[in-house]
């Protein structure tokens, strides 16, 4: 049985990059996929591309509070069993990719999966410059500082019934709060493909300041708190750390 899959994009003023996005989805050769497009009320040509790929399924364009906010509509409006989110500046990196998604949630005991991410030069999708390889996920995973690339996660619906959606009060770590809630409060059942299935686009090596990883490390604290869960001594301490090193150099 072929499982209807959703896609979410959230877009804003994305026309540098989002004609790639669509047409690695056109491209897959999975027969049922749902593309939907949150758009933030673009002031570029963004629309006018998404417009041209007839795949799009649905197309919302108003103003939003973010991208989190933007992904959280998406999932509301999607009706696919299986639910993904590929940023605007994203790529699948191969025109298979859904279909062995699809193969993944075949066991119905699979809540969701995840896989590995290369990052690639922003100007060229072949320029591989680092890679991130999420690895198994076993007990105390998250405790370590551990955790899988968002953009590679692909969920069943009732898993954000039971879950929740986004926490929009956080910023950056609201990808992260909602997987220490799938991971770790409620333990669904998450299956890991060792493939590199997401090319993200990346300007170089981060420089983010020390100021800004202060901020993160806070949010990375509160997305435990608001679960009711109690981070290990190191745990976010080891979570950058261990960014390094899943961000292998090429």
């Amino acid at each position: 049985m072929t499982v209807p899959i959703s896609i979410i994009t959230a877009t804003y003023n994305s026309a540098k990059t989002v004609k790639d996005t669509l047409h690695c989805i056109q491209q897959q050769d999975y027969p049922a996929i749902e593309h939907i497009i949150v758009d933030g009320q673009s002031s570029d040509n963004t629309l006018e591309i998404v417009k041209q790929f007839s795949h799009v399924a649905r197309i919302i364009s108003e103003k939003d509070g973010g991208i989190y906010e933007a992904m959280n509509k998406g999932i509301a409006m999607a009706s696919g069993e299986i639910i993904g989110i590929l940023n605007s500046d994203d790529i699948y990196t191969n025109k298979f990719v859904l279909s062995k998604i699809a193969s993944v949630f075949e066991d119905g005991k699979v809540d969701g999966c995840y896989a590995d991410l290369q990052y690639v030069h922003c100007n060229d999708l072949n320029k591989v410059v680092r890679t991130w390889r999420s690895g198994f996920c076993r007990a105390g995973s998250f405790h370590q500082g551990w955790m899988p690339p968002h953009p590679t996660l692909f969920l069943r619906r009732r898993v954000y019934t039971e879950a929740g959606i986004f926490n929009t009060s956080l910023k950056s770590a609201a990808d992260y709060e909602l997987m220490l809630r799938i991971f770790v409060k409620h333990s669904f059942h998450m299956q890991y493909l060792p493939e590199f299935i997401v090319k993200m686009r990346t300007g170089g090596l981060s420089n983010a300041s020390f100021k800004h990883r202060i901020r993160a490390n806070r949010e990375d604290r509160k997305a435990w708190e608001i679960n009711g869960l109690r981070p290990g001594a190191l745990t976010l301490y080891l979570k950058p750390i261990r960014k390094i090193i899943q961000f292998k150099l090429l």
